[in-house]
């Protein structure tokens, strides 16, 4: 099944989504391509955004943390969960400053609480 492309500038950024999505971000003003990076959503995320992972773009030199910033705009529920977010990247885990490149899958792990 091929996924749906999704702009994501900021005059596209207040539509809802609708079926399975592919998120596409937009680069800066230079001339440098953007980064494609595959985003993973775990329990209370997945749970929020409604999406087991997106393919998002973002621009070059963009940390983990960027990433968050751009999800929180589309998804703002994510808030409720961001201070205690953990980010692994490529199955490490790895710091909101860390950046990412093109190819990268950048996975979003919430607390999990269980015994």
């Amino acid at each position: 099944m091929e996924k749906e492309t999704q702009d994501f500038s900021a005059e596209n950024c207040p539509g809802e989504f609708s079926g399975e999505h592919n998120l596409v971000g937009v680069a800066g003003m230079n001339s440098e391509p953007s980064v494609k990076i595959e985003v993973l959503f775990f329990a209370k995320a997945r749970e929020i955004t409604g999406l087991p992972d997106i393919s998002l773009q973002v621009p070059p030199s963009s940390s983990a943390g960027d990433c968050l910033k751009i999800l929180l705009t589309k998804f703002p529920r994510l808030e409720e969960i961001c201070n205690s977010i953990v980010f692994a990247l490529n199955e490490e885990y790895a710091p909101d400053s860390i950046i990412l490149k093109n190819g990268d899958e950048l996975a979003i792990i919430p607390p999990i609480s269980g015994g």
